[in-house]
């Protein structure tokens, strides 16, 4: 579905993806880790154009992304997006949030976008919050109203920019069983996330990045048992506690 080919992107004289290379295929669930600053959020933004690079390929569904005749906007249809701070309309209510993109983008009819976005609501657990507005939910409330939204435009490919990181604790957990339901569903996704238990719980395979580089990928019982790289067996020294080594604490 998704193939990096020797990826690079400077920012300036600032060298912020060096000849990354990985893929995806449909139906797996990649979970991107490293330090602050080793280029996770950039490499995910390079998807959807967010952040241009300057050397390589980035095929998906068999297109490169950056070919003169890929429209911008029915790629970013196609490819979901969730933020770590939201990024919903705050002058609409819910039921506009997930309404807007279908209708205007995809071209489909009001009434069956508000058929839609009702049916993701019951599956985020907000289906009574239809009607509120942006400012009037939690936190945890608003990140999932915000996935639902991306998932109101029917992508086949999802991606997580650390979606709970701008979450209070008790608000995580929430977030982290939609995304664990969508990944029971099937849903490809890419998500950047330092919620190393879940990494373990949910993912196909766990991408290390460090100062640019995409160091190692794995599967999340080798990468947590028998990490590779020197770099990343550090990062987990420093990050994960002892139970999440043996098994992620998720909820039910």
């Amino acid at each position: 579905m998704l193939k990096l080919e020797n990826i690079d992107k400077w920012y300036g004289d600032y060298h912020a993806l060096k000849t990354v290379n990985a893929d995806i295929k449909k139906g797996e669930v990649v979970v991107v880790c490293g330090p602050s600053g080793s280029g996770k959020s950039t490499l995910i933004r390079t998807i959807t154009r967010l952040e241009e690079i300057q050397a390589g390929r980035i095929l998906f569904e068999d297109k490169d992304i950056y070919g003169r005749a890929v429209d911008v906007n029915q790629l970013r249809a196609r490819v979901g997006f969730v933020f770590q701070s939201f990024n919903l309309f705050q002058n609409m209510s819910v039921r506009d949030n997930l309404t807007l993109g279908p209708v205007k983008v995809l071209g489909i009819s009001r009434d069956e976008a508000n058929a839609r976005a009702q049916e993701l609501l019951v599956k985020v657990g907000l289906e009574k919050k239809i009607d509120a507005m942006p400012a009037n939910l939690s936190g945890g409330q608003q990140q999932r109203v915000a996935i639902a939204r991306a998932l109101a435009m029917q992508p086949a490919l999802m991606l997580f920019d650390e979606p709970t990181s701008a979450l209070d604790p008790e608000m995580v957990s929430e977030v982290l069983q939609v995304m664990q339901a969508l990944a029971r569903d099937g849903m490809t996704m890419l998500i950047v996330s330092h919620e190393m238990g879940f990494a373990r719980e949910v993912s196909s395979r766990v991408w290390f990045m460090d100062n640019g580089e995409l160091l190692e990928d794995a599967p999340p019982d080798e990468f947590f048992c028998n990490p590779q790289h020197p770099r990343a067996r550090k990062f987990l020294q420093d990050v994960v506690r002892p139970h999440d080594r043996i098994k992620a604490p998720m909820a039910a």
